[in-house]
């Protein structure tokens, strides 16, 4: 069997694409996968160091504020339509599979339009644009969500959860070893780990930053993922974080044994992050990125604050409120053991082999 899968731009696109790529694989062996993404974005490096090929087309997202660079947006989605086009003609795909970003929606179109079943794998509560758009012809759209057929039609949806890194399905005892020798703390004391995605999140990196002696002066653990290229450290802080409470990274690699360790997380509300924080099943802040799509994140948060499995604090407001959320989940016990009970409920360990295996029901 061979297959395109499609999509990229942000580790919360391209994880799941690998997972179910690899799902593929496990299915059958013999399959041939192939990976269309945008130049220049992250699917480019990460696809081939998961062993796969991938080409990419020449398009962009639209700029949300007036721009000069929308101009040239029509022409890189024509040219990026007819490349796409020219990818199928050559590869003759037995299924599509779309994720989301940027490449999804050209190669989905030409799909759709030359005949190709396509599968969507929408991973946020709330659609995007481009998905509503291409479900319309699309064959089967696995979801993460209840209620998605506000946004897709009712017939085509399947409830599958998102596809996570198999790692993180295993989160032991063993595990926790590991991340204490690899993260050098200490066992008997409480762990926060602060996660903002790869780039980072100013908002949380500056509450964290201000409030370092409050977590020297409360006796917790920091695991601190600061992301790259959204925050600088000062001289004091350098200081403050030679402690050995203290563990501070830019890029968190295994982070199952980062979540295995962790008491209480703090995140953005990225599809994956969300899911991933449902299968590890640990007590959580969430604090949205206010300016994703459509304000996606927050509706992630909101479908588990709405089930009593985590907390959120709004972006804005991440001063003021952040530290105090904090230290309500670490002194109350049974809050916490009731959002990990919720989380348990709301996981969906099994997604990329239910993905997978719908993909194969559209070739047979």
């Amino acid at each position: 069997m061979k297959f395109i899968i499609s999509g990229g731009g942000t580790g919360g696109h391209i994880y799941p694409a690998i997972a179910i790529a690899n799902e593929l694989k496990n299915i059958d062996k013999d399959a041939e996968i192939l990976f269309v993404g945008a130049l220049g974005k992250m699917e480019m490096e990460k696809v081939p160091k998961a062993g796969y090929k991938i080409i990419g087309l020449n398009i962009v997202g639209i700029e949300r504020k007036l721009s000069i660079k929308n101009l040239l947006f029509p022409f890189k989605l024509l040219q990026s339509i007819w490349k796409a086009k020219a990818i199928l003609k050559d590869f003759k795909p037995d299924a599509v599979i779309g994720v989301g970003g940027y490449a999804s929606a050209p190669l989905l179109y030409a799909a759709n339009s030359m005949n190709f079943p396509t599968l969507i794998q929408e991973q946020n509560s709330f659609a995007g644009m481009a998905n509503k758009w291409l479900s319309k012809k699309a064959k089967k759209i696995c979801v993460a969500y209840q209620n998605m057929d506000k946004f897709f039609p009712k017939e085509k949806i399947l409830l599958t959860g998102n596809p996570v890194r198999q790692d993180i399905l295993h989160i032991s005892e063993e595990k926790k070893q590991q991340a204490l020798k690899l993260f050098g703390l200490n066992p008997t004391k409480t762990t926060i780990l602060v996660i903002g995605g790869s780039l980072g999140a100013r908002s949380i990196n500056e509450t964290i930053s201000d409030n370092l002696q409050f977590f020297i002066d409360n006796d917790w653990q920091l695991i601190w993922q600061t992301g790259k290229n959204t925050y600088q450290i000062n001289a004091n802080e350098k200081q403050l974080l030679k402690n050995p409470l203290f563990h501070q990274t830019e890029f968190i690699y295994q982070m199952d044994l980062a979540y295995s360790l962790a008491d209480v997380i703090v995140s953005r509300a990225g599809a994956l992050a969300v899911s991933e924080i449902c299968l590890v099943k640990k007590p959580t802040i969430f604090v949205p990125f206010p300016f994703a799509a459509e304000d996606h994140q927050t509706q992630n948060a909101l479908a588990l604050v709405n089930q009593n499995a985590a907390e959120m604090v709004k972006d804005n407001e991440t001063k003021d409120f952040l530290m105090k959320k904090l230290l309500y989940l670490v002194q109350n016990k049974d809050i916490c053991n009731l959002y990990q009970k919720n989380l348990a409920l709301l996981a969906k360990p099994n997604a990329s082999n239910e993905i997978a295996q719908e993909v194969i029901k559209l070739v047979k």
